[in-house]
């Protein structure tokens, strides 16, 4: 069953996550790379590290990587300044 109940649904967010800018930026600053490294491949190894993953799919079928994507968009976005960090 989908970690979600939609199949794809979080596979496809987080591929389009790693199309966003300000996240390559965010992914390179947390691997420690140079912002000139900051491409879509990079987002995509450092989202499939974080979560736990060999593969975006596994996002929609595995709960903890679910939770563990969840987790990394909340950080993603208090970097942003779109919500409060935390304490």
């Amino acid at each position: 069953m989908p970690a979600a109940g939609h199949p794809n649904r979080i596979a496809r967010r987080a591929a389009m996550l790693c199309q966003d800018t300000r996240f390559r930026r965010f992914a390179a600053q947390r691997s420690g790379l140079p912002t000139a490294e900051a491409t879509t491949e990079a987002a995509a190894e450092y989202l499939r590290r974080f979560c736990h993953v060999t593969s975006r799919r596994d996002l929609d079928t595995d709960n903890d990587a679910a939770t563990r994507f969840a987790t990394l968009r909340t950080e993603f976005d208090a970097w942003t300044g779109r919500i409060a960090s935390q304490r």
